[in-house]
């Protein structure tokens, strides 16, 4: 299982070298990146400067309780609803980021699959797929948002579990969208999905974990994102070469297995050193 959840996080990694080998094409995937933060900044400052308001409005219970107490459970609380903001916002980055760029973001998808090989026909959903799914992804970080917050009010361990979970969570989600675009691609049901998904647990968990912790670093979401839509297309071909039996769509070709080419990658992913020529570009 460790061995599995490192090897999401190094998909993450290879995601990264799209910028050493496609640097201009990367550099259309911030643009709506940073639109998409400068949104949520607008939103999230207010809250996190008023925390200290919002902790006391959430807690009038607390206010004849001595000090230090009374301080140190309303410092908690606002911690734990940070932490739970921190979710939603991540869900709602995410949805945004993909809807608004989902023409530069697709351009990313293209390119890792035909560098990978046996690249699908079909595009991996329309506009308003993204849309829809963004809604989706919105509705499931209130959840997200709702569960963190109600773990951060259990006694004693609310304070250290909420922020792990939120964490866990959020990043199981991510790796989940963000793998949609090569499956709609191969046209795989919800069934075929969950197959693949659950022999590859760790390994999903590893990759969303990874991508979720650099979403919280102040300004890695921005450069973050292209890397994940290129890892997270890495991450579904391997996940259908571990699981062959899942039909790969009607891009699976002879010398082919679960729609990852039998030879000249490893894992899913070009060994190092391999290269497809220019034309692909």
């Amino acid at each position: 299982m460790i061995r599995e959840f490192g090897a999401g996080i190094r998909l993450l990694l290879r995601g990264f070298a799209l910028w050493r080998t496609r640097p201009g094409l990367m550099n259309l995937g911030l643009v709506p990146a940073i639109i998409a933060v400068l949104l949520l900044a607008a939103a999230l400052v207010p809250v996190f400067l008023g925390m200290t308001s919002i902790s006391t409005w959430l807690t009038p219970f607390a206010e004849g309780w001595l000090e230090p107490w009374r301080g140190l459970f309303r410092s908690l609380v606002g911690f734990v609803v940070i932490a739970a903001s921190l979710a939603l916002a991540s869900a709602v980055f995410s949805a945004l980021t993909l809807t608004i760029g989902d023409p530069f973001y697709q351009r990313i998808w293209r390119a890792v699959e035909a560098d990978l090989g046996d690249a699908p026909p079909a595009d991996g959903g329309s506009f308003w797929t993204s849309v829809g799914e963004g809604l989706r992804l919105v509705l499931l970080g209130i959840l997200i948002a709702i569960a963190v917050l109600l773990l951060g009010l259990l006694p004693l361990i609310g304070g250290i579990l909420a922020p792990i979970a939120g964490v866990f969570l959020s990043g199981r989600m991510l790796a989940r969208e963000l793998t949609g675009r090569a499956f709609d691609a191969r046209d795989l049901t919800p069934a075929d999905r969950a197959v693949l998904f659950r022999g590859s647990r760790a390994r999903v968990l590893g990759f969303g974990v990874a991508t979720q912790l650099c979403f919280l670093i102040p300004g890695g979401a921005v450069a973050v994102m292209p890397a994940a839509v290129a890892g997270a297309t890495m991450l579904a071909r391997t996940m259908l070469e571990r699981m062959p039996g899942v039909p790969s769509g009607p891009s699976t070709s002879s010398g082919t297995q679960g729609g990852v080419p039998r030879s000249g990658t490893q894992g899913g992913v070009p060994r190092s050193g391999t290269r497809r020529s220019d034309r692909t570009r």
